[in-house]
């Protein structure tokens, strides 16, 4: 499948993916804290992935499925049926079967990934809200502000060596949220740049 290279040598196009675990909610819409309360993570973690050929990745993803989708053995699983949009259509861990997650996982382990990841610990972060809210009445926090920061930190050292980038985000709600990440991702090149003189 994928010719064995130095991960970490500059390529034409890097590809990165970008998902996150937990969300960056804090408060209630009364300004309660909510941490501790079902359904409020306590932790917010932000991973890249860097695939090196998302196209044969596709490829690959889809011809698994559809063998997995022709096996006599799933036919009456309902993640696998085409009605409920789910395996049918892509794989997601939350909706597959575990024999389904063993088979991506067993192709997913054989590839030339590198996975980068940040963790902030929401107790942390309700912390450094309270304290700003103290000293600036004005200030009220939004969800947004931990994850454009972990953006910022996570790119900071991602994004000089290659001739280009082509960088997806899961959808994070309603919002259009592309110029914020772009000027995230600016902001952490410029970051790099004041610190090792490199661009």
């Amino acid at each position: 499948m994928n010719k064995k290279t130095d991960k970490s040598s500059p390529v034409e196009t890097r590809y990165y993916f970008v998902d996150e675990a937990g969300d960056g909610n804090l408060f209630n819409r009364h300004g309660r804290l909510r941490l501790g309360e079902e359904g409020c993570s306590r932790y917010f973690i932000l991973g890249i992935l860097d695939v090196p050929n998302p196209e044969q990745l596709s490829l690959d993803l889809n011809s698994l499925r559809t063998q997995l989708l022709s096996d006599p053995y799933f036919k009456k699983v309902p993640s696998m049926q085409e009605r409920t949009r789910k395996t049918a259509l892509a794989f997601h861990a939350k909706d597959d079967v575990p024999e389904v997650r063993r088979e991506v996982f067993t192709y997913l382990s054989k590839q030339e990934f590198r996975f980068f990841a940040a963790v902030r610990d929401k107790n942390a972060v309700a912390d450094y809200a309270i304290q700003r809210r103290e000293r600036d009445g004005k200030y009220r926090y939004q969800p947004n502000e931990l994850y454009d920061y972990m953006v910022r930190a996570l790119f900071q050292n991602l994004l000089h060596k290659d001739d280009g980038y082509e960088i997806h985000f899961s959808k994070r709600g309603a919002q259009n949220r592309t110029a914020a990440l772009r000027t995230a991702l600016e902001i952490a090149r410029e970051k790099f740049t004041r610190r090792w003189g490199i661009r």
